[in-house]
């Protein structure tokens, strides 16, 4: 993946990131509290835009030092988003509690993302 993609995509994520959250506090709030899930919903928020973030900084880190592991860990944080973040906003909504099975899969995607960004910054400095 290259820089000019990963920025974009941090882009779209942080309008999503900041859209989502504020839907879910005002027009599913009943929703959430109904289903007892308000705080899962805001940890999904929360780990998105904050994986939204490092993927903005791998995206600029990459206009100077392109590196294989840095698009993996793009690969990665995305995955990390869509099923951590994806399968905790389902179960908010839904109250399906097996889904909180799928949800370590996702937090594993992004500690390998992390590795992935500590790879590529030793081998590019």
């Amino acid at each position: 993946m290259t820089a000019k993609t990963i920025l974009l995509i941090a882009a779209v994520l942080g309008v999503l990131s900041v859209a989502i959250g504020a839907f879910g506090a005002h027009g599913l709030e009943s929703t959430l509290q109904a289903n007892k899930r308000l705080d899962t919903f805001e940890t999904a928020v929360k780990y998105q835009f904050y994986h939204t973030l490092a993927l903005l900084l791998i995206g600029v880190f990459m206009l100077n030092h392109e590196d294989a592991y840095f698009s993996y860990a793009s690969w990665s944080m995305l995955a990390g988003i869509a099923i951590f973040s994806g399968s905790l906003y389902v179960l908010s909504l839904t109250n399906l509690t097996w889904l909180g099975a799928i949800t370590p899969i996702g937090g594993l995607a992004f500690m390998v993302g992390w590795v992935f960004v500590f790879l590529g910054v030793w081998r590019s400095l």
